[in-house]
This record gives C-alpha cells, sequence and structure tokens, in this order.
C-alpha cells in the first residue's frame, strides 16, 4: 500500500479507455529520449500477444525506439530476473486494457511490484501508464464489478486492492459512456476517504508528485468527492436493498483543468485554489 507521508517523485498517467491515440503521443513526448526503454504489460488482454504488437507498432511509429513487450503470464513470471532487469532500466511502464484483476492476480506479493513503487516514489524520470484496465489498477483500491441500477444496491460493487501507487482514490473507467456514476458513488459510502476519478474514453489525467491531477483529452473527468459523506446507510441495510448518503461534492473537468488530491481543490491556471482566489476577491 502507498506510504501517505512519502511525496512519490514519479508521474502517472491514467485513460479512460477507447481510442488511445492521444494517450500514445502524449507518453512519448513525455520520454528523455526516443532510445528510453518503453515497457508494454498486456497481462490484463484477453490477446496479449496481439496486443502488445499492436502497441509496439504504434509506439515505434510515434518515434520511440526502444519500446518492447514485457510479457507476464502464466508461463513466464513477474520476478523472472530478465523481467526485473527490465523494469529496473525502464523509463515508462506502460498497463494495456483488458481485466484489471489479471493484472493485479500476477504482481501482487511481487518483487516486481515492490520495484515498481519503488522507482515511483523515488525517481522523477519514471513514469506508469495505464488505460481502461490498466488505469484502474493503479490506485490502493480498485473497483471491478458493478452494473446498471444494481451498482446502487447494497453487495452490488465489488472492489479489491490494487497497485498501491495512489493512496485515497479510486479510478473508473468508460465512465460516462458505461454510465458508472452509481457504482463509483457505492464505491465511495464504503471507501468514504477517498476521491473518485471517473474516466471518460479519450480522457485521462496526469499525475505529478502523487498529488496534482491534470486533465487531458476530449471528454471530461468526473471527480466525486466522499470526504464530507453524511447519511450512508450500509450498516442499516441488507443485501440487495438500496442505498444511501448525502454530501458527495462532485466537479466536472476538461482538458487543461487541474485537481489537488490531496486537498480536493481545483487549481487555476496561475497556481492557486478557487477558495484563495475567492478569498482575494
Amino acid at each position: 500500500m502507498s506510504d501517505l507521508s512519502v511525496v512519490p517523485l514519479g508521474t502517472l498517467v491514467a485513460l479512460g479507455g477507447g481510442d488511445d491515440d492521444a494517450l500514445l503521443a502524449l507518453l512519448s513526448d513525455m520520454l528523455p529520449t526516443p532510445d528510453a526503454p518503453l515497457e508494454i504489460v498486456t497481462v490484463a488482454s484477453p490477446n496479449a500477444s496481439r496486443t502488445a504488437s499492436a502497441y509496439e507498432k504504434a509506439f515505434r511509429e510515434l518515434g520511440c525506439r526502444n519500446a518492447h513487450h514485457l510479457t507476464i503470464n502464466e508461463h513466464y513470471r513477474a520476478d523472472a530476473p530478465a523481467t526485473l532487469r527490465r523494469l529496473r532500466r525502464a523509463s515508462l511502464v506502460f498497463f494495456s486494457g483488458g481485466d484489471q484483476e489479471r493484472i493485479t492476480d500476477f504482481l501482487q506479493h511481487t518483487e516486481f511490484l515492490t520495484i515498481l513503487r519503488e522507482r515511483y516514489q523515488q525517481d522523477a524520470a519514471f513514469i506508469v501508464a495505464g488505460t481502461s484496465a490498466g488505469a484502474a489498477a493503479l490506485p490502493d483500491i480498485m473497483l471491478v464489478a458493478g452494473y446498471g441500477w444494481r451498482a446502487l444496491r447494497k453487495g452490488g460493487i465489488q472492489t479489491k486492492p490494487g497497485l498501491g501507487l495512489l493512496p485515497r482514490v479510486l479510478i473508473d473507467q468508460h465512465f460516462v459512456e458505461r454510465g458508472r456514476f452509481g457504482r463509483l458513488a457505492h464505491a465511495l459510502l464504503t471507501h468514504s476517504m477517498c476521491l473518485g476519478l471517473g474516466l471518460s474514453e479519450e480522457t485521462g489525467v496526469i499525475i505529478r508528485g502523487g498529488q496534482e491531477a491534470e486533465v487531458f483529452g476530449d471528454g471530461i473527468v468526473m471527480v466525486v468527492d466522499g470526504h464530507q459523506l453524511t447519511g450512508s446507510n450500509l450498516g442499516r441495510i441488507g443485501r440487495g436493498e438500496p442505498v444511501s448518503g448525502q454530501n458527495l461534492r462532485v466537479h466536472l473537468l476538461v482538458a487543461g483543468q487541474r485537481l489537488n488530491l490531496e486537498t480536493r481543490e481545483l487549481i487555476s491556471a496561475e497556481g492557486q485554489t478557487f477558495q484563495e482566489e475567492a478569498d482575494v476577491r
């Protein structure tokens, strides 16, 4: 799990899924040189080799000459010595979409994950990125189930431990397109200290220093804050009954807008929070 007392030096990039051409272009621009090692992890994908080949081709067309598939699956352990050597050298580790539970199933309690976390904490040049399932797996806690109206009944969602790179945050993907507000709101009744980030497709966040999230892409990021939640009925109702809670705070953010994940405040172009601007006025 993340250490809240340590400010990470690395950068996280999360996309809500869909067409990821803009994300790949953004990541290629973030790399220090065209030869910087870029490792593609497709363990979440049902067609891992085909997915990896497509990403390798796309990154190389963008000028990333050192983009390679880092194979992790039932036959290739995450802790294989060659895999760990490549992880230690990588400038960027990119997690594809698919089933986020496969990411954590193969990485939890491994030396691979220990090294990934250490590099994210200690290396200012290190980038971890993910799209869709790869984005959802980045925080301490990840949403893995919850559909439609059932997501607003007790037992209608499921969360599990994620990769532990982002504390007190929940990321949900394909958020607007698949109508996932209900399941994110329900998850925040259970994990009220978390901040929920609902990422639309072709839309995401760049998180620098573990605190400042900047939106990029063509859609919206819905921020759902449960810090001041009141009236949750989860402890009083039975499985299948509708959930209730009040004072969830919601923001709709678009490209270029920034949010401080620690204070939950929006940040203006001048670097002030909007509350600070209001105090000045």
